[in-house]
């Protein structure tokens, strides 16, 4: 679908919340959010990472596969509906069950009438302490069927959307890429937090390095960030370890890393400001970092390791 929103102005929010082990509760906690942004003019509303369910990646189970659906399924026909009936551009995450034994960490873009514009496998997929993934999911292909990249912006009616996922927010190379592609916004729906047992230094360290990695994405390409994150500790269902303190501190940027709105580190809330779209366009006649890209410099970068 090509954009329909020729104006200069819009309106997106992104929504900071926490999360229940009841996916319909989770739901309803999503939607309320949701309905509350589209009240308030948002055009383009942003959910966070897995945000029907609590962060289940803390251990390693099998029975944790049962979350998992189609897509089309229950959740994404659910954000359709809303997307629809509201007449707003919605990103929403979904734990995608895509084949026996293949899933993934998929982010979901619908249209104003409901339609699926476009879906982003999440392509870097952790393995830490507390964040076990890689049991979870299964990358993104690095080339769709149809020949395009996996970091392939997704065409909207309110223009294209570099979204990524969480961990995606460390590697320069996948928002270049997305920007590369044409994208006009970059989307990072987030879920990170702090292990409780981290002293109060290395969690401001921590914080830190994850706004301005993001904010660096912003400036190296002119590009505006949406990043939302969840609140709210939740426990290990292990008992192994204190569980995750999700840190909040959603955020939303201009092309110069400017901060547009933030979010705290506890309280849900709903982050909406107007973004300009001219902005990209007037910032790179003047700080022209894709003109002087050396493209014939840098064919190491695909090496693992440049021994």
């Amino acid at each position: 679908m090509t954009s329909t929103n020729t104006g200069s102005n819009l309106k997106v929010a992104a929504i900071q919340q926490t999360c229940s082990p009841d996916k319909n509760q989770s739901l309803a906690t999503s939607e309320r959010l949701i309905r509350q942004a589209a009240v308030d003019g948002a055009q383009l509303i942003v959910l966070q990472e897995l945000h029907a369910t609590q962060y289940f990646c803390q251990t390693e189970d099998t029975a944790i596969f049962e979350l998992a659906e189609p897509i089309p399924g229950p959740t994404s026909n659910y954000l359709s509906g809303l997307a629809k009936e509201l007449g707003v551009v919605l990103v929403g995450s979904i734990f995608e069950r895509r084949m026996n034994g293949v899933y993934h960490n998929t982010s979901v873009v619908f249209d104003t009438d409901g339609s699926l514009a476009g879906l982003y496998r999440k392509m870097h997929i952790p393995d830490d302490p507390g964040f076990y993934e890689k049991f979870y999911f299964t990358p993104g292909d690095a080339t769709f069927n149809d020949g395009r990249s996996g970091f392939t912006p997704i065409q909207t009616s309110v223009g294209k959307l570099g979204v990524l996922v969480c961990w995606d927010q460390w590697y320069p190379e996948a928002a270049r890429l997305m920007a590369l592609a044409g994208a006009e916004i970059l989307i990072y729906p987030t879920a990170i937090g702090w292990d409780v047992t981290d002293d109060a230094d290395e969690q401001a360290r921590q914080l830190d390095a994850w706004v301005t990695v993001q904010r660096g994405h912003a400036v190296a390409n002119n590009l505006p960030v949406i990043a939302p994150n969840r609140v709210g500790t939740e426990p290990d269902p292990s008992g192994q370890s204190d569980g995750i303190r999700f840190w909040g501190n959603s955020f939303i940027c201009g092309p110069q890393g400017e901060f547009l709105a933030r979010g705290n580190e506890t309280d849900e809330c709903i982050l909406s400001v107007t973004l300009d779209r001219q902005r990209t366009e007037s910032i790179r006649r003047i700080w022209p970092y894709l003109r002087d890209r050396r493209i014939d410099a840098y064919g190491d970068i695909l090496k693992r390791v440049r021994d």
